[in-house]
């Protein structure tokens, strides 16, 4: 659980421009989650964009926009998704330790 939250720290941080308040959900849904159903055959060179989001009483969830303006829910046990978050938290990790020897 504590990686998800640093996931999703991480990425606000890296990417405050395509981090807007656009995308909130209504009041009225916010208890719903965005995933209902995930797919894990997605290829990632399809892929335009990723957003990450922990909801209140929903799992992680990772949302994919195609290169095709579609957006799909993508499994988070997809082989290529926990690779890239594994290497994005590696980043995040070094770029402390740099900044803490400066």
């Amino acid at each position: 659980y504590n990686v998800r939250i640093l996931v999703i720290f991480m990425f606000v941080c890296a990417h405050p421009a395509r981090w807007s308040l656009s995308t909130a959900k209504p009041i009225s849904l916010w208890e719903r989650c965005w995933c209902r159903t995930s797919i894990s055959n997605v290829p990632m060179r399809s892929i335009r964009e990723l957003r990450f989001l922990q909801t209140p009483n929903c799992p992680f969830q990772v949302i994919a926009k195609l290169k095709s303006n579609k957006e799909v829910c993508i499994s988070t046990e997809t082989k290529w998704l926990q690779q890239y978050l594994k290497n994005a938290l590696n980043k995040v990790k070094n770029a402390k330790k740099e900044q803490q020897a400066n």
